[in-house]
């Protein structure tokens, strides 16, 4: 008996069809990202202006006297050698060094240049339910899941999708999503809440 190759070829494709026909669907991988089905802003951390307890390495290039490491009171300023207190809480790192510049023109340097950077920051503060909650240093580049792990990891009970952080210069605090990119600022108070069963 001879069989046509368009028969075969006919009962092939009905073989394909009906297979495709019984596989189950297959549904998209839902993502398990942390704080990936938590709505919220994302927290962007502007440029660290510098506070009380910061502490700063001045270096003016050319006079030795004059350089060295100074800590910000509670005042919010800097006692230098020869030109006195220095208004630094609330400026950036580079606007103190124009700060101290311009004080150093006053009648002492002609062309200072002055370069200046952050030795110390202020501590951050962490609360809820972490093992243990305190006030820790601040590292560079610090992210919340860096700041658990340094409070001893979250409790059992801890909520694993959401943050509140409060600012230093703020009276209130703010919900994030907790992910491994949201960011910490050097004063910030951390909180982390009791997750609902």
């Amino acid at each position: 008996m001879r069989i046509s190759l368009t028969w075969v070829v006919g009962l092939v494709f009905g073989l394909v069809l009906a297979s495709c026909a019984a596989a189950p669907a297959i549904a998209p991988v839902a993502s398990t990202a942390a704080g990936s089905d938590v709505a919220g802003p994302v927290r962007i951390v502007p440029e660290y202006r510098l506070g009380p307890a910061d502490k700063v390495r001045v270096n003016v290039f050319g006079e030795e006297a004059l350089t060295g490491e100074f800590t910000v009171g509670n005042s919010g300023k800097v006692s230098l050698p020869l030109i006195g207190e220095v208004q630094a809480e609330g400026l950036t790192i580079a606007e103190l060094q124009e700060a101290i510049a311009e004080a150093l023109r006053q009648g002492y340097i002609n062309e200072p240049r002055v370069n200046a950077e952050v030795l110390n920051y202020r501590p951050f503060y962490i609360l809820g339910e972490v093992n243990t909650p305190g006030e820790y240093p601040y590292t560079a580049n610090l992210t919340v899941l860096n700041a658990v792990a340094t409070a001893g990891g979250f409790t059992y009970r801890a909520d694993t999708r959401r943050v509140y952080i409060r600012r230093a210069d703020s009276a209130g605090e703010q919900a994030y999503p907790l992910t491994t990119n949201t960011q910490v600022a050097p004063g910030d108070t951390i909180r982390i809440g009791e997750r609902f069963f």
